[in-house]
C-alpha cells in the first residue's frame, strides 16, 4: 500500500545501512518450538527448516513487481474481479515463498533449483494472471498497461541484499509524482509533525549476518531491525508555519483499543469478497462488522465500538506480535502461524484517532466512504518510496522517529506506533484502482496539489508496553515485530493502516467545522 505524492524524505531516510543489508531468511508456518531445534536437526517440512544447512542457502526471499501499483487506471465495472485477481497474485507469491523456505536442503544440493523449480513456475502462473487482468479490463472497454507482463518475472533476494528493496525506490513502487512530504509523525498530542526520517542507528547491538535465521517463524525480524532509541540522532523536522487562514481544531474520536479482539486477516479495500487477502492479521475498531463481504450498503449496519455512536467508520492496522516463544489463537490459521505471523499478540495500552486541519487553509468534509491507506505493506520488495511507518518511545516521539528500524525503549518507555493519513483529495473519489491516487500528501508547506482538496487530516497513536528485546551475539531474543505478509520479513517499513469514512449524523461536516473554527472537540 501506498500514495501517490512522493514524499521528501530527510537524508537519513533514504540510507540504507548496514544493518538493513542483514539476513533474514524466509520463513512461515512454523511453531515457534522450531526455533529452539539444533541445528543438527533435519525438518523440512516447517518453515525455517535445519538452521545448519540453510545458512548455505543463496534466497533469503522472493521479490515479485507490485502489479496492483502498476493499475491506476482500471474501469469501474472490472475492479472487482481485477481485485480478486491481483489478491491470487499475493496468494501465488506466498505459496512459493512457503516453498522457498522448506526446500532448504534442495537448495544447497543444486543451484538452479530456487530458478527452476520455484521462480520459472511462479513466472508461468503470474503470466496466466496477467493475462486474465488484460481480459477483464478490455472486456468492459478499459485499455490494460501495454508493459503490463514485464511484471510476471520475480526474483530471488540474495541472503546478503535481504533489505535491497530500500534501493529499488519504487522500481516497482506506486504512481508517486511531485514533491509533497507527510505531514504528522506521532506527537505526544497527535498532532501534525514533520518526520518520518530514518535515523541511522546501526546494528544495534550487533546485527545478525551470514546465515543466521531471525525470528521466531524464520522469517525475521532480526537483531538489524531493531536500535536502542536512546542513541538515535533526532530525525524530527519543524512543522510547516501555519498561515493566517489555517484550520487549528482537532476532533478526536475514541474507539478503544480492541480488547474485543475483533481481528480478521481480510482487507475489503484492496480484496473485496476475498478470504483472507491481507495474509497478515488487523485490529480493528469503529467499525465492527468489516470484513471481506461487507461494502457500502452495510457499512452502515455495523455498529461501532466508538463512544460517538455516529462514527460507524473502520479503522484497521496490522497486530504487532512479541516472539518470545508464545503462541496465540491463529498459530495454525492462514494469515497467522501458517504465514509466519506468530507470537502472543499485542494489544495496544492506548489508541488515540483524532483529526486535524491544514496549514494553510480551511478544509472539506470527508465524503462518506471515503477509503484511505497509508503506508506500504511491500517495502522489502518494493523499497521505500511508500514507507509511512513511525516508530518511536513515550518520551523520545518529537526527536526520533524511525522508519526502517524498531526501537528499543528505555525502562519506564512504552512503544509508539503513529500513522499521519493523507490530507488531500481530489474532490471525487472515493477511493481508486490503486487505492492511492484519488488522495495525496501535502507538500512541504502543507499545501495540497494539482486542485486536490485539503480535508481533516487523520492521526493515529498507537502505544504498546512491550518488554525491550535483548541483542546477544547478533541474535535478537524476544523480539517483537508488525504482522505482514510472510515474505516481507516482517521489516518495520511495512507497517501501514487502513481506514474508510463511514458517518451519520452530519458528523463528517461537524468534524471539519470544528477543525475549521480552531476547536478541540471530541
Amino acid at each position: 500500500m501506498g500514495r501517490n505524492i512522493r514524499k521528501r524524505r530527510s537524508p537519513l531516510a533514504v540510507k540504507v545501512t548496514a544493518a538493513s543489508a542483514a539476513l533474514a531468511l524466509g520463513g512461515g508456518g512454523l511453531i515457534w518450538a522450531n526455533f529452539y531445534a539444533s541445528a543438527h536437526e533435519s525438518n523440512n517440512d516447517a518453515w525455517g527448516g535445519n538452521r545448519t544447512k540453510a545458512t548455505a542457502a543463496q534466497v533469503a526471499t522472493i521479490s515479485c513487481p507490485d502489479v496492483g501499483q502498476k493499475l491506476t487506471n482500471v474501469p469501474d465495472k472490472a475492479r472487482t474481479d481485477v481485485a480478486g485477481e491481483l489478491s491470487n497474485l499475493d496468494r501465488q507469491i506466498t505459496e512459493a515463498y512457503q516453498r522457498l523456505a522448506t526446500t532448504r536442503d534442495a537448495q544447497t544440493r543444486d543451484a538452479s533449483f530456487v530458478q527452476n523449480s520455484i521462480l520459472q513456475p511462479l513466472k508461468e502462473r503470474r503470466q496466466n494472471i496477467l493475462d486474465r487482468i488484460k481480459l477483464e479490463i478490455t472486456r468492459v472497454g478499459g485499455t490494460a498497461p501495454g508493459d503490463l507482463d514485464t511484471l510476471a518475472n520475480c526474483t530471488g533476494t540474495p541472503a546478503d541484499q535481504t533489505n535491497a528493496g530500500g534501493q529499488q525506490g519504487g522500481q516497482n513502487g506506486g504512481q508517486q509524482q511531485g514533491g509533497g512530504q507527510q505531514q504528522g509523525g506521532g506527537q505526544d498530542n497527535g498532532g501534525q509533525q514533520q518526520g518520518g526520517g530514518q535515523q541511522q542507528g546501526g546494528q544495534g547491538n550487533g546485527g545478525q549476518q551470514g546465515g543466521n535465521i531471525g525470528g521466531q517463524a524464520g522469517n525475521g525480524p532480526v537483531a538489524a531491525d531493531f536500535v536502542d532509541i536512546t542513541k538515535a540522532q533526532p530525525n524530527v523536522q519543524a512543522k510547516p508555519r501555519k498561515a493566517r487562514n489555517a484550520s487549528r481544531g482537532t476532533f478526536t474520536t475514541r474507539c478503544g483499543v480492541n480488547t474485543n479482539k475483533n481481528h480478521n486477516t481480510d482487507n475489503v479495500i484492496v480484496a473485496p469478497g476475498v478470504k483472507n487477502g491481507a495474509h497478515h492479521l488487523h485490529d480493528y475498531v469503529g467499525n465492527q462488522k468489516i470484513d471481506a463481504f461487507a461494502s457500502n450498503d452495510t457499512f452502515l449496519q455495523g455498529g461501532s465500538s466508538c463512544q460517538n455512536k455516529s462514527d460507524l467508520s473502520s479503522y484497521y492496522w496490522p497486530v504487532v506480535r512479541v516472539q518470545d516463544g508464545s503462541q496465540d489463537f491463529d498459530q495454525n490459521n492462514d494469515g497467522g502461524g501458517k504465514e509466519g505471523n506468530v507470537g502472543k499478540i499485542l494489544t495496544p495500552v492506548q489508541a488515540q484517532i483524532k483529526y486535524v486541519g491544514s496549514p494553510t487553509g480551511k478544509v472539506v468534509a470527508m465524503p462518506q466512504f471515503l477509503r484511505i491507506i497509508t503506508g506500504d505493506a511491500k517495502t522489502t520488495t518494493n523499497g521505500l518510496a511508500n514507507a509511512n511507518a513511525h516508530w518511536s518511545c513515550t518520551g523520545f516521539e518529537n526527536k526520533v522517529q524511525l522508519t526502517e528500524q524498531y526501537p528499543i525503549c528505555p525502562q519506564g518507555s512504552k512503544v509508539v506506533r503513529s500513522f499521519a493519513f493523507q490530507s488531500c483529495w481530489d474532490g471525487q473519489n472515493t477511493d481508486s484502482a490503486n487505492h492511492r491516487t484519488h488522495v495525496a500528501f501535502a507538500d512541504v508547506n502543507g499545501a495540497c496539489q494539482n486542485g486536490f482538496k485539503a480535508i481533516p487530516q487523520l492521526t493515529m497513536r498507537l502505544v504498546y508496553d512491550i518488554a525491550p528485546p535483548t541483542i546477544e551475539n547478533g541474535q535478537v531474543k524476544n523480539a517483537y515485530a508488525v504482522d505482514g505478509f510472510p515474505e516481507q520479513l516482517h521489516k518495520p517499513s511495512t507497517d501501514h493502516d487502513d481506514f474508510i469514512s463511514i458517518t451519520t449524523g452530519n458528523l463528517a461536516n461537524k468534524i471539519a467545522n470544528c477543525v475549521n473554527r480552531g476547536q478541540n472537540c471530541s
